[in-house]
């Protein structure tokens, strides 16, 4: 495979490896969120922010995570043929099956940069009492999807790369 192939997998796998376990500690920061919300309530001073803030925390925690979920091939798979497969007709299958995800990865992209750039120049706000701005959460949403689809192209030379019998 080429250098400049090689290099890029390992740079987008490095960084998503390093987010994802950054973003794993977000469930903890979501867990302090809904204690504090719980903790406001008894004492009948419910703040208003929790519940959204917890829900953008669940968001980011997602968006985040999903491009090492992708990486580390732990996301949920029926393979009722798949795992009978070699390693390099399982690599035929994903090198077809990535552009299916690609394709709609890029649309994504498209979409939410579409919405974020809406939520910038509109200043956008959640319709709600705590009514945040949306354009920070909008910003991860896409920053998660392009992130997810610079990894769908690592898992792609990848896929070549067993393909052709390398290692990389």
């Amino acid at each position: 495979m080429p250098r400049w192939s090689v290099a890029y997998v390992r740079l987008i796998e490095a960084f998503n490896r390093r987010l994802g376990k950054v973003a794993m500690y977000l469930l903890y920061v979501m867990m302090a969120i809904m204690l504090f919300s719980s903790v406001t309530k008894i004492f009948e001073i419910p703040a208003l922010w929790t519940l959204e803030m917890a829900q953008f925390t669940l968001v980011a925690y997602y968006m985040l995570g999903a491009p090492w979920t992708l990486q580390g091939d732990t996301n949920v798979r029926m393979d009722l043929l798949y795992s009978r497969w070699s390693p390099k007709g399982q690599a035929w299958w994903d090198a077809f099956t990535v552009f299916a995800l690609m394709f709609y990865l890029g649309i994504m992209v498209y979409s939410a940069f579409d919405s974020t750039v809406y939520s910038f120049e509109y200043n956008e706000r959640n319709p709600t009492a705590w009514r945040p701005v949306l354009w920070p959460i909008k910003v991860i949403i896409t920053s998660g999807f392009a992130l997810l689809f610079l990894q769908a192209v690592a898992l792609l030379i990848r896929d070549v790369a067993t393909i052709r019998g390398e290692e990389i």
